[in-house]
């Protein structure tokens, strides 16, 4: 199935940009007449008509559009921390938005190797994976924080607040006061539909911003025996997630 991007949807016209255009008519040979489908990044397909097919921006007549299209009964908020190598934490992105992922936060740990992420080819990236896996929302990216502020802006000091998302946060070391769960069990008790995840740097988190965490209402879980990649990992939980709700 084709699927086009455009954010340009108003009063029963769609417009593609120039790059979308010229993949529509350049390469895939569209013409005026034809009906194609294109995805507004926030759950929406549109069935359209093309009524103006031009290589620089083409125009089209929408005739129908379903909301949800290809979405999932989650929110899922993943923050990870950027890894050394930057293509490691785009293979990450990709594949978390193809199973299930709404939200991407970059956040910079105490021990983070990376401490500068652009966000732009992310968002690219994204935009290609969301369709390529049929889906009309594509994971919203946010601009990197400390993990220390990620923590303060989406924790919480009061557990009885309602609705609460469920927060989770992964790290290595063990602690004998706060002993780690693992992600399936603690997903297997949570009767709620919005996830964040903190995924911490090659060096882990540090002792001071796991306590801040649990402070701040996360849970600690563990992923299993092995030791994983900083993108493993991720993506690990993001697929906990998927199974949990499939």
């Amino acid at each position: 199935m084709e699927l086009f991007y455009s954010r340009d949807i108003e009063g029963g016209i769609c417009r593609l940009d120039q790059d979308e255009s010229g993949h529509c008519v350049k390469v895939l040979r569209h013409r005026a007449g034809d009906e194609i489908s294109v995805i507004d990044g926030c759950g929406t397909l549109y069935r359209c008509r093309i009524t103006s097919d031009s290589q620089k921006g083409v125009e089209a007549m929408v005739l129908s559009s379903e909301e949800g299209w290809g979405g999932h009964p989650y929110r899922l908020h993943m923050a990870v921390c950027p890894t050394k190598n930057n293509d490691r934490y785009e293979w990450f992105a990709e594949k978390a938005c193809e199973i299930g992922m709404d939200e991407v936060s970059p956040v910079i740990g105490e021990h983070s190797e990376r401490r500068v992420f652009k966000t732009a080819r992310i968002e690219k990236i994204l935009v290609s994976a969301a369709k390529q896996s049929l889906k009309a929302a594509v994971p919203v990216v946010n601009e990197p924080v400390s993990v220390r502020e990620f923590i303060e802006t989406y924790g919480n000091t009061d557990p009885d607040a309602v609705p609460a998302p469920l927060r989770l946060i992964a790290y290595c070391f063990e602690d004998e006061n706060v002993p780690r769960r693992s992600i399936k069990e603690v997903l297997a008790g949570y009767e709620g539909s919005e996830i964040i995840v903190l995924i911490g740097p090659e060096g882990d988190f540090s002792r001071a911003e796991a306590e801040l965490a649990l402070a701040r209402g996360f849970v600690p879980v563990h992923l299993g025996a092995s030791r994983l990649r900083t993108e493993t990992a991720a993506l690990t939980a993001v697929s906990a997630v998927y199974f949990r709700h499939m």
